[in-house]
């Protein structure tokens, strides 16, 4: 019977993968993910953690979820409904299924949706599909009886065999998409390669779970493929925007030979950055996890003072904390670059959750005139990009910069082509020359640029000091003269203000648009997609996404006013829109504000513009 199975092609599909937080449903995503980057997919992946340290298993607010979109050509977010629902729980099932498309499969552990799960989650009956009003494909399986079967023969104890619970899952959905198990195999015994007996157990029982599938067919009439329609020759990876920020770093000190350094305090969702960058001094890295926010950005600072490309990495309430030694990087000239990995807020706020509600605090955000160039990356894999335009910013021009991702784009992941370092551009420190020795000064200019010379400490004849009180522009001694202080904060901010940034692309109708959408940072997929649904529905809509928004592109005010409408979209209440509107003489454009801590919807998109559009 198996054979007589219809296989369905699709060109694009989503899994959402739920349960308790300690089910493995990231991991279960995570490997997935791998599995289609490596045959070819595109993929758009989207971690939703739950904001509670441990909430008690079973309840409604410890549900953690992994979505992935996989496509056989360009997806640009993780999908806005899935396809397939994982859900290994009551509560899972409670909370995620307003996530599934009304032609959804669902897979379901019987197991747990006994009267205790059931009460937990609160169902009113023992019937949650009908309670639920659920018309979907249900393959509902004793997902843990038959773990627990399936490696009796082990030794392990019950409560390491039920970890495994998740594999089962993947196993099955693996079936569903006609998935080759090899990659999920190599990932499993990388993962565990200490503990090869949990690696096996682990593979053991995704056999099973895609057994299962195939042979009982699992309760659906059909299963699935997507097959890769182009994709250009190279090595791919699955990777999250965290791993390819310190990607980025390490490429760019490499490419402007220098030591790379991150001074660093553990916030959520930035971790993961120090995690990665630690695990590579081989490469010449070295990594200090500090005691405290300010500190962390302190000892970056002297790093760059000694010569060393640093570099610190947080999250919005960690940047409060570092405004001081920020600063410090400001007067004193010196290359740093600021990691804000933003998350929901005020205080603590959504720490597992994402926002763009720190822009505002990296432009302005410390005391003082104090100008720094700010750079948002615009998805995963644009992580890489931006955090090298990020080092080399810092490095020429001698300044910290602030380079912005978010919890969406940080956990998120994408396929990622592997660089050649040798496509990306030089990195050119401005270092004194033999010809300063005899008349060197700390804030000595290239008159051009206006940044500052870089002598290293250790170089004869050029010993200097810096530090937190405003200098003398001509002599680098202490300065409290009214004069000079207006002078040095003009030049710091002509300094930043002279830096040469890409003018800003228009996508989609760029001549004849009734409608431009503006955003900036990692909403660019949600918004690209909007975007695209509009035109293919005849409305003429284009998009202007910005990544460096200090200094704004010089063509900003042209685009900004060459259309009839413009939205400005934006995950916080206005402060991309209020930046534009006071830098660019009347311009007043509509706006999207949403503060979900949740990625945009595109559907949701679409429904709003063309109200705007409607007016």
């Amino acid at each position: 019977m198996a054979d007589e199975m219809i296989v369905k092609e699709l060109d694009q599909v989503v899994v959402r993968f739920s349960g308790d937080s300690g089910d493995g449903m990231q991991l279960a995503g995570n490997i997935f993910s791998n599995i289609s980057a490596t045959v070819g997919n595109d993929i758009s992946t989207f971690p939703d953690y739950p904001a509670d340290i441990r909430a008690p298993q079973g309840s409604l607010t410890g549900v953690s979820g992994f979505q992935v979109h996989i496509g056989a050509g360009k997806v640009f977010t993780p999908g806005d409904k899935c396809d397939v629902l994982v859900a290994m729980n009551a509560a899972a099932l409670k909370t995620q299924y307003k996530f599934a498309k009304p032609t959804a499969c669902i897979i379901i552990d019987t197991d747990c949706f006994q009267k205790s799960d059931l009460d937990k989650a609160a169902f009113k009956t023992d019937n949650p599909i009908e309670e639920m009003g659920i018309k979907q494909d249900v393959i509902a399986a004793p997902i843990s009886q038959m773990v627990k079967d399936c490696l009796a023969d082990t030794g392990m104890d019950n409560k390491s065999m039920l970890k495994c619970r998740n594999m089962f899952a993947l196993g099955l959905v693996c079936w569903l998409f006609n998935r080759d198990l090899t990659v999920a195999e190599n990932f499993l015994r990388e993962k565990f390669a200490k503990k090869p007996q949990i690696a096996e157990a682990n593979i053991k029982v995704i056999h099973a779970g895609y057994d299962y599938g195939h042979n009982t067919h699992a309760s659906v009439d059909h299963t699935y493929k997507v097959e890769t329609k182009s994709k250009v020759p190279g090595k791919y990876m699955d990777i999250s925007g965290n791993k390819a920020t310190a990607y980025g770093l390490i490429a760019a000190a490499e490419k402007a030979g220098l030591r790379l350094f991150l001074g660093s305090y553990p916030i959520t969702p930035a971790t993961d950055i120090l995690h990665e960058l630690s695990k590579h001094k081989s490469l010449g890295v070295t990594t200090v996890q500090c005691e405290d926010e300010i500190s962390g950005c302190a000892t970056a600072v002297g790093a760059s003072f000694a010569g060393a490309l640093a570099a610190t990495s947080t999250s919005g309430p960690g940047v409060c904390l570092k405004s001081e030694a920020m600063n410090l990087a400001v007067i004193t000239e010196l290359p740093l670059v600021v990691v804000n990995v933003q998350r929901g807020g005020p205080s603590t706020g959504l720490p597992t959750k994402s926002e763009q509600t720190d822009l505002l605090q990296a432009l302005f955000g410390r005391n003082g005139e104090s100008p720094m160039p700010v750079i948002a990356a615009a998805s995963p894999t644009h992580c890489f990009d931006a955090a090298y335009d990020a080092c080399k910013i810092a490095l020429e021009h001698m300044t910290p910069v602030v380079l912005l991702t978010d919890g969406f784009v940080a956990n998120g992941s994408g396929a990622w082509k592997l660089p050649d370092l040798a496509d990306y551009p030089a990195i050119n420190p401005p270092y004194v020359t033999p010809e300063m020795k005899d008349n060197y000064t700390p804030y000595k200019r290239n008159a051009e640029t206006g940044v500052r010379y870089w002598a290293l400490p250790g170089q004869e004849g050029y010993m200097h000091i810096l530090g937190g009180l405003e200098k003398d522009s001509d002599t680098g001694a202490i300065s409290t003269e009214p004069e000079n202080h207006d002078l040095m904060c003009r030049l710091r901010a002509e300094k930043v203000a002279k830096i040469p940034v890409p003018d800003v692309q228009v996508q989609g109708c760029v001549e004849d648009a009734d409608l431009l959408i503006v955003g900036f940072g990692g909403t660019y997929g949600h918004l690209y997609s909007a975007m695209e649904e509009m035109n293919r529905a005849g409305k003429k809509v284009a998009l202007a996404h910005f990544v460096h928004l200090n200094p704004l592109p010089q063509n900003t005010a042209e685009v900004l006013r060459k259309y009839k409408k413009v939205v400005v979209a934006e995950q916080n209440l206005g402060q991309f829109a209020g930046y534009l509107r006071m830098k660019v003489d009347g311009f007043v454009p509509y706006q999207f504000n949403e503060v979900k801590g949740q990625p945009f919807v595109v559907s949701e998109l679409v429904d709003a513009f063309t109200e705007i559009l409607n007016k």
